[in-house]
Protein backbone atom coordinates (compact mmCIF):
# COMPACT_ATOMS: atom_id res chain seq x y z
CA UNK A 1 0.00 0.00 0.00
CA UNK A 2 1.29 3.54 -1.40
CA UNK A 3 2.65 5.98 2.03
CA UNK A 4 0.03 8.66 1.47
CA UNK A 5 0.85 12.07 3.34
CA UNK A 6 -2.89 13.04 4.04
CA UNK A 7 -5.76 10.96 5.79
CA UNK A 8 -8.53 9.19 5.15
CA UNK A 9 -11.37 7.94 7.25
CA UNK A 10 -14.85 6.47 6.83
CA UNK A 11 -17.47 5.51 9.44
CA UNK A 12 -21.12 6.45 10.74
CA UNK A 13 -22.92 9.08 12.56
CA UNK A 14 -22.84 7.22 16.08
CA UNK A 15 -21.54 3.48 16.57
CA UNK A 16 -24.84 1.88 16.12
CA UNK A 17 -24.23 -1.92 14.24
CA UNK A 18 -27.39 -2.83 12.71
CA UNK A 19 -28.61 -7.03 13.27
CA UNK A 20 -27.48 -7.58 9.75
CA UNK A 21 -23.72 -6.75 10.49
CA UNK A 22 -23.62 -8.25 14.42
CA UNK A 23 -21.03 -11.07 13.16
CA UNK A 24 -18.85 -9.04 10.97
CA UNK A 25 -18.52 -7.36 14.42
CA UNK A 26 -18.53 -9.74 16.84
CA UNK A 27 -16.47 -9.83 20.01
CA UNK A 28 -15.66 -9.03 23.59
CA UNK A 29 -15.75 -5.54 24.72
CA UNK A 30 -18.34 -2.13 24.09
CA UNK A 31 -20.47 -1.43 20.97
CA UNK A 32 -18.42 1.29 20.29
CA UNK A 33 -15.14 -1.15 20.74
CA UNK A 34 -16.63 -3.62 18.56
CA UNK A 35 -17.06 -0.37 15.72
CA UNK A 36 -13.79 0.79 16.16
CA UNK A 37 -11.88 -2.69 15.58
CA UNK A 38 -13.30 -2.14 11.96
CA UNK A 39 -14.12 1.49 11.41
CA UNK A 40 -11.61 4.16 11.57
CA UNK A 41 -14.04 7.25 12.60
CA UNK A 42 -17.26 8.14 14.30
CA UNK A 43 -19.35 10.81 14.19
CA UNK A 44 -20.83 12.19 17.47
CA UNK A 45 -24.38 13.94 17.16
CA UNK A 46 -25.25 13.67 20.80
CA UNK A 47 -23.25 16.34 21.70
CA UNK A 48 -25.66 19.26 19.41
CA UNK A 49 -28.61 17.83 21.76
CA UNK A 50 -27.16 17.88 25.24
CA UNK A 51 -23.94 18.55 26.99
CA UNK A 52 -21.74 15.43 27.68
CA UNK A 53 -19.44 15.31 31.10
CA UNK A 54 -15.60 15.59 29.95
CA UNK A 55 -15.47 11.53 31.94
CA UNK A 56 -18.07 10.26 29.04
CA UNK A 57 -15.46 11.37 26.74
CA UNK A 58 -12.34 10.13 28.13
CA UNK A 59 -14.48 6.71 28.59
CA UNK A 60 -15.49 6.66 25.16
CA UNK A 61 -11.71 7.50 23.94
CA UNK A 62 -10.61 4.77 26.20
CA UNK A 63 -13.12 2.19 24.34
CA UNK A 64 -10.73 2.96 20.76
CA UNK A 65 -7.38 1.55 19.02
CA UNK A 66 -4.62 4.88 18.81
CA UNK A 67 -5.64 5.22 15.31
CA UNK A 68 -9.68 6.25 15.67
CA UNK A 69 -10.64 9.69 15.92
CA UNK A 70 -13.97 11.12 16.60
CA UNK A 71 -15.09 14.37 14.59
CA UNK A 72 -18.01 16.80 17.49
CA UNK A 73 -20.85 18.10 16.19
CA UNK A 74 -20.99 22.02 18.53
CA UNK A 75 -24.46 22.22 20.55
CA UNK A 76 -27.28 23.70 19.06
CA UNK A 77 -26.79 26.12 22.18
CA UNK A 78 -23.91 27.96 19.84
CA UNK A 79 -25.00 27.18 16.52
CA UNK A 80 -28.97 27.17 16.52
CA UNK A 81 -30.19 29.63 19.21
CA UNK A 82 -26.91 31.74 19.15
CA UNK A 83 -26.48 31.77 16.22
CA UNK A 84 -22.46 32.19 16.13
CA UNK A 85 -23.17 35.37 18.23
CA UNK A 86 -21.45 35.37 21.74
CA UNK A 87 -20.23 32.26 21.32
CA UNK A 88 -17.04 31.79 23.64
CA UNK A 89 -18.47 31.48 27.15
CA UNK A 90 -20.57 28.07 25.69
CA UNK A 91 -17.20 27.07 23.07
CA UNK A 92 -15.47 27.19 26.69
CA UNK A 93 -17.48 24.65 28.14
CA UNK A 94 -17.70 22.69 24.80
CA UNK A 95 -13.89 22.17 24.19
CA UNK A 96 -13.19 21.31 27.69
CA UNK A 97 -15.94 18.48 27.52
CA UNK A 98 -14.42 17.29 24.32
CA UNK A 99 -11.10 17.75 25.55
CA UNK A 100 -11.66 14.29 27.64
CA UNK A 101 -10.84 12.43 23.59
CA UNK A 102 -7.56 13.88 24.62
CA UNK A 103 -5.83 12.59 20.35
CA UNK A 104 -8.69 10.90 19.73
CA UNK A 105 -10.41 14.35 18.39
CA UNK A 106 -9.96 13.98 15.06
CA UNK A 107 -12.84 17.02 14.03
CA UNK A 108 -15.50 19.70 15.86
CA UNK A 109 -18.54 20.19 12.89
CA UNK A 110 -20.54 22.95 12.99
CA UNK A 111 -23.62 21.99 11.45
CA UNK A 112 -26.22 25.28 11.15
CA UNK A 113 -29.83 26.03 10.64
CA UNK A 114 -31.10 26.14 6.79
CA UNK A 115 -32.07 30.04 8.06
CA UNK A 116 -28.61 31.05 8.93
CA UNK A 117 -27.62 33.35 5.62
CA UNK A 118 -23.34 34.19 5.56
CA UNK A 119 -22.70 37.37 7.53
CA UNK A 120 -19.35 38.34 7.19
CA UNK A 121 -19.49 40.10 10.57
CA UNK A 122 -20.74 37.89 12.60
CA UNK A 123 -19.23 34.15 10.83
CA UNK A 124 -15.46 36.01 11.27
CA UNK A 125 -16.12 36.86 14.64
CA UNK A 126 -16.91 33.35 15.42
CA UNK A 127 -14.32 32.05 13.37
CA UNK A 128 -11.97 34.12 15.44
CA UNK A 129 -13.20 32.95 19.22
CA UNK A 130 -13.32 29.41 17.54
CA UNK A 131 -9.66 29.57 16.35
CA UNK A 132 -8.26 31.31 19.83
CA UNK A 133 -9.58 28.04 21.20
CA UNK A 134 -9.09 25.28 18.83
CA UNK A 135 -6.26 24.76 16.60
CA UNK A 136 -7.39 21.41 14.85
CA UNK A 137 -9.76 20.42 12.44
CA UNK A 138 -13.08 21.52 11.65
CA UNK A 139 -15.80 21.49 9.01
CA UNK A 140 -19.16 23.60 8.39
CA UNK A 141 -21.79 22.21 7.11
CA UNK A 142 -24.34 25.32 5.75
CA UNK A 143 -27.65 24.86 4.54
CA UNK A 144 -28.71 28.69 3.19
CA UNK A 145 -27.76 29.49 -0.32
CA UNK A 146 -25.78 32.63 0.62
CA UNK A 147 -23.44 30.11 1.78
CA UNK A 148 -22.09 28.92 -1.37
CA UNK A 149 -20.50 32.08 -2.54
CA UNK A 150 -16.72 32.91 -3.03
CA UNK A 151 -16.69 35.19 -0.16
CA UNK A 152 -18.04 31.98 2.57
CA UNK A 153 -15.29 30.25 0.76
CA UNK A 154 -12.74 32.90 1.14
CA UNK A 155 -13.31 33.52 4.74
CA UNK A 156 -13.22 29.79 5.72
CA UNK A 157 -10.57 28.78 4.27
CA UNK A 158 -8.37 32.10 5.58
CA UNK A 159 -9.38 29.98 9.07
CA UNK A 160 -8.27 26.51 7.74
CA UNK A 161 -12.32 25.57 8.43
CA UNK A 162 -13.85 23.14 5.66
CA UNK A 163 -17.08 23.68 3.78
CA UNK A 164 -19.18 20.15 4.28
CA UNK A 165 -20.41 18.59 1.05
CA UNK A 166 -23.60 17.12 2.26
CA UNK A 167 -26.01 14.82 0.04
CA UNK A 168 -28.35 15.69 -1.29
CA UNK A 169 -26.99 18.89 -2.28
CA UNK A 170 -29.71 21.38 -1.80
CA UNK A 171 -27.81 24.71 -3.38
CA UNK A 172 -25.65 25.48 -6.93
CA UNK A 173 -22.22 24.94 -5.37
CA UNK A 174 -22.81 22.49 -2.94
CA UNK A 175 -21.85 19.96 -4.75
CA UNK A 176 -17.98 20.02 -4.72
CA UNK A 177 -16.30 21.18 -1.49
CA UNK A 178 -15.03 24.57 -0.43
CA UNK A 179 -13.62 26.35 2.57
CA UNK A 180 -9.62 25.09 3.05
CA UNK A 181 -8.18 23.25 -0.04
CA UNK A 182 -6.15 21.21 3.34
CA UNK A 183 -9.24 19.17 4.09
CA UNK A 184 -12.69 17.12 2.87
CA UNK A 185 -15.66 16.31 5.14
CA UNK A 186 -18.58 14.35 3.13
CA UNK A 187 -22.12 13.93 5.04
CA UNK A 188 -23.96 11.59 3.03
CA UNK A 189 -27.51 12.00 4.83
CA UNK A 190 -29.21 9.40 2.13
CA UNK A 191 -30.90 10.09 -1.37
CA UNK A 192 -33.77 10.35 -2.16
CA UNK A 193 -34.84 9.41 1.15
CA UNK A 194 -32.96 11.34 3.84
CA UNK A 195 -31.84 9.77 6.93
CA UNK A 196 -33.46 6.68 5.37
CA UNK A 197 -32.23 5.54 2.00
CA UNK A 198 -29.18 3.44 1.19
CA UNK A 199 -26.39 4.17 -1.29
CA UNK A 200 -26.24 1.68 -4.64
CA UNK A 201 -23.35 0.00 -5.27
CA UNK A 202 -21.86 1.58 -8.12
CA UNK A 203 -22.76 5.16 -6.69
CA UNK A 204 -20.33 3.77 -4.07
CA UNK A 205 -18.03 2.75 -6.85
CA UNK A 206 -17.76 6.15 -8.19
CA UNK A 207 -17.45 7.82 -4.75
CA UNK A 208 -14.54 5.30 -3.95
CA UNK A 209 -12.56 6.63 -7.52
CA UNK A 210 -13.23 10.57 -6.48
CA UNK A 211 -11.92 9.72 -2.77
CA UNK A 212 -9.10 7.79 -3.92
CA UNK A 213 -7.95 10.89 -6.30
CA UNK A 214 -9.07 13.90 -3.28
CA UNK A 215 -7.16 12.40 -0.91
CA UNK A 216 -3.89 12.44 -2.74
CA UNK A 217 -4.03 16.01 -2.12
CA UNK A 218 -6.27 16.64 1.17
CA UNK A 219 -7.63 14.96 4.20
CA UNK A 220 -10.80 13.07 3.74
CA UNK A 221 -13.66 12.59 6.14
CA UNK A 222 -16.53 10.12 5.10
CA UNK A 223 -19.27 10.00 7.49
CA UNK A 224 -22.18 8.18 6.72
CA UNK A 225 -25.54 9.70 8.43
CA UNK A 226 -28.13 7.23 6.26
CA UNK A 227 -28.88 5.94 9.99
CA UNK A 228 -32.66 5.53 10.42
CA UNK A 229 -32.61 2.20 8.65
CA UNK A 230 -29.68 0.92 9.73
CA UNK A 231 -27.79 1.97 6.34
CA UNK A 232 -24.95 3.80 7.13
CA UNK A 233 -22.68 1.27 8.49
CA UNK A 234 -22.89 -1.29 5.23
CA UNK A 235 -22.60 1.60 3.05
CA UNK A 236 -19.61 2.75 4.62
CA UNK A 237 -17.87 -1.06 5.06
CA UNK A 238 -18.87 -1.12 1.09
CA UNK A 239 -16.76 1.89 0.59
CA UNK A 240 -14.02 0.51 2.41
CA UNK A 241 -13.86 -2.49 0.63
CA UNK A 242 -14.01 -0.21 -2.84
CA UNK A 243 -11.27 1.63 -1.71
CA UNK A 244 -9.12 -1.00 -0.65
CA UNK A 245 -9.59 -2.22 -4.07
CA UNK A 246 -8.54 0.54 -5.48
CA UNK A 247 -5.25 1.05 -3.30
Amino acid sequence: MPVRAFDLRVGTAGWQVPRALADEFAGAGTHLARYAAHMTACEINTSFYRPHARATYEKWAAQTPPGFRFAVKLPKAITHVARLRGAAPALDAFLQQVGGLGDRLGCLLVQLPPSLAFDEAVVGAFLLALRARHGGAVALEPRHASWFAPAADALLAAHGVARVLADPVLHPGGAAPGGSARRIYLRLHGSPRVYYSGYAADWLQVLAARIAQARDQADVWCIFDNTAAGHALPDARALQRALAAID
